[in-house]
């Protein structure tokens, strides 16, 4: 196509959005913490109610894009994150940055669900590790730019700032995705959205991973964890059971048949676990325990997404050379030992022992990655390809918020019921997301 290159730059940016505009937030969750005057499990639900409300959210959106078309889905979605920065950025107290990051949330499925439908749909196969690892190349810039720019922005404005970074790039990419993403035409075969599907799995699988976060700020054994866990099982099953008899389900459970496919699946949520718990301890190390400020903590930060940046389009393209098996595997296991490294940091670690370790972590989700998400998507025909990009972008969110549930209930617990320092709560939870990401390294291993 003489024009797919293009195609690829309004994706990019947004790729790269999403992005920065989780790593900023991250950065400055202390500072907000601070300001505020509310408590870690408090804060916490900035990033879990946008991650709860995006996980839910996403195959409903990518089955969307099948049957009406990915691009219209992807911009919409674009103008919604567009809309809901400043109020982000004006936010007067908790709540309210809630409610805001929950409207973005909407804004973020659309857009994640339907990013890598419209690369694959538009690039042949022999470059799909290469244009998904070049994707994949732009978070990781996000992730790279986004701690030391808002820590920048926090110390020389304040918090606030950090959310407007994405206010031009957002009108940027609405810009180019109107001029040159293709407007994709859906099978001639209207199928219909299969909406008490979509509305059971919705619930469900927010009721699981709420009480997965909360359990241990609510207690695991409360009577309103116990339903909630009770409740998304039977959900669950019901869910299942729809979707084996529906005429047009949301999501086809044949998929998960292919040992490729659902092997893809299970590795990318230990990957984001294991990354999504990295995100959360470290500025908690760095800028509480060892007092560095939040530009210097988001200075060292980088080191792991820049090495991610690097290595992820190199890894994507080998991928469509050799496959993903080795690659993956290769990964994870990387990631598991700098992942280990990190959990033996303490207070008199060095600053090249820190970003040797996060560099090492970048390093193994780089070569991940990439192949891992151009098997998963290669495993889908062409007319699921927004409900694989929508599975992918659910393993991925789904991680992340059991990554901070698992960091932040072990960070809590240790120090709380314990007695431990708070150099011991962030070592057993690094500790814990090195076992994970070792599991998804079996996993891998295992694939076609």
């Amino acid at each position: 196509m003489q024009h797919k290159w293009w195609i690829f730059v309004p994706v990019g940016i947004g790729a790269f959005m999403g992005a920065i505009g989780t790593s900023v937030v991250n950065i400055v969750l202390p500072i907000v913490s601070r300001d505020f005057g509310v408590s870690v499990s408090t804060i916490e639900w900035v990033i879990t109610v946008y991650l709860l409300i995006v996980s839910g959210l996403l195959l409903s959106f990518g089955r969307l894009g099948d049957l009406y078309g990915h691009k219209v889905i992807y911009l919409i979605g674009l103008a919604i994150v567009v809309f809901s920065v400043p109020l982000c950025g004006f936010a007067q107290n908790v709540p309210m940055l809630i409610a805001a990051r929950a409207l973005q949330a909407i804004g973020a499925a659309m857009i994640f669900s339907n990013a890598p439908a419209i690369l694959t749909m538009n690039f042949p196969a022999t470059q799909r590790g290469q244009v998904l690892g070049l994707q994949s190349m732009m978070v990781y810039l996000g992730l790279t730019v986004g701690p030391s720019l808002g820590g920048w922005l926090t110390t020389q404005f304040s918090w606030r700032s950090v959310f407007f970074i994405n206010l031009p790039l957002g009108l940027l990419a609405l810009w180019l995705g109107t001029r040159w993403i293709p407007r994709d035409r859906p099978a001639s075969t209207r199928e219909s959205f299969d909406v008490i599907g979509a509305g059971t799995f919705i619930v469900a699988l927010m009721l699981f991973l709420l009480a997965l976060n909360q359990g241990h700020a609510w207690g695991w054994t409360s009577p309103t964890i116990l339903t909630m866990f009770v409740a998304a099982m039977i959900l669950g099953a019901l869910f299942v059971y729809i979707e084996r008899h529906v005429a047009s389900p949301m999501l086809d459970l044949t998929l998960f048949r292919q040992r490729l496919f659902s092997a893809a699946t299970v590795s990318a949520i230990a990957n984001y676990i294991c990354i999504y718990s990295i995100l959360f301890l470290m500025p908690f190390y760095l800028i509480q325990a060892r007092g560095f400020s939040a530009a210097h903590a988001g200075m060292l930060l980088t080191a792991q997404p820049l090495v991610m940046a690097i290595s992820a389009p190199i890894a994507g393209t080998l991928s469509d050379r050799i496959g993903s098996r080795l690659l993956a595997t290769v990964g994870m296991t990387v990631l598991a030992f700098g992942t280990l490294l990190l959990s033996r940091l303490n207070a008199a670690s060095s600053f090249n022992d820190v970003a040797l370790a996060l560099a090492l972590a970048g390093l193994g989700t780089g070569l991940f990655t990439s192949p891992n998400n151009s098997a998963l998507m290669g495993a889908a025909p062409r007319h699921q390809q927004g409900v694989a990009a929508s599975v992918l972008a659910t393993a991925r969110n789904g991680g992340m918020v059991l990554g901070v549930g698992l960091a932040g209930a072990l960070f809590s617990t240790v120090q709380t019921q314990f007695g431990g320092t708070i150099f011991d709560g962030i070592s057993v939870g690094l500790l814990a997301a090195a076992c994970v990401s070792l599991g998804g390294a079996i996993t891998s291993a295992v694939r076609e």
